[in-house]
């Protein structure tokens, strides 16, 4: 029983953790999202961590679904599983040069970077397994709406 449920287990502690320690070095500059212009639509800042929680484990659970696969296709499951990571990098350090750096048109360049590798992460996931690739799609949407708060952001406060 372990067995099965230990990729889970270990890909649920990544992906939260990866969101919970650049929530953690980002806390102290949140607030900057209620000082600042935002555009429409714009959320109120409750929503975003019970969103994130949600889409990182989704992002958890998909790759280990696609893990299960490393056995039959060791260096295919590499592969998607490294570009899934790379967009856990650029994941964690948007919050950190968006809210800490308030660089928000670099960080809007680099959320477009965050979309392309989720997209990337779909599309070497859906060779695996169609579930885990759909798993992620949420993730994609949110980020393209991060995306366009990020751009109106800085348009705004420019």
């Amino acid at each position: 029983m372990w067995k099965k449920w230990k990729p889970y287990l270990i890909s649920l502690v990544i992906s939260l953790g990866v969101g919970g320690l650049s929530a953690l070095l980002t806390k102290n500059n949140m607030d900057l999202y209620e000082t600042i212009q935002t555009p429409p639509l714009s959320p109120p800042s409750i929503l975003f961590p019970i969103v994130w929680t949600f889409l990182f484990i989704l992002m958890g659970i998909s790759a280990a679904m696609i893990y299960q696969h490393f056995r039959k296709d060791p260096s295919g499951v590499f592969i998607a599983l490294t570009i899934y990571a790379v967009s856990l990098f650029f994941n964690f350090w948007w919050s950190i040069i968006f809210f800490n750096g308030r660089m928000f048109l670099f960080s809007f360049i680099w959320i477009i970077l965050l979309w392309f590798s989720i997209l990337l992460t779909i599309l070497h996931y859906k060779r695996y397994d169609k579930t885990a690739a759909y798993l992620q799609i949420p993730y994609l949407l949110w980020v393209a709406f991060a995306a366009y708060l990020n751009i109106g952001i800085y348009i705004l406060n420019s």
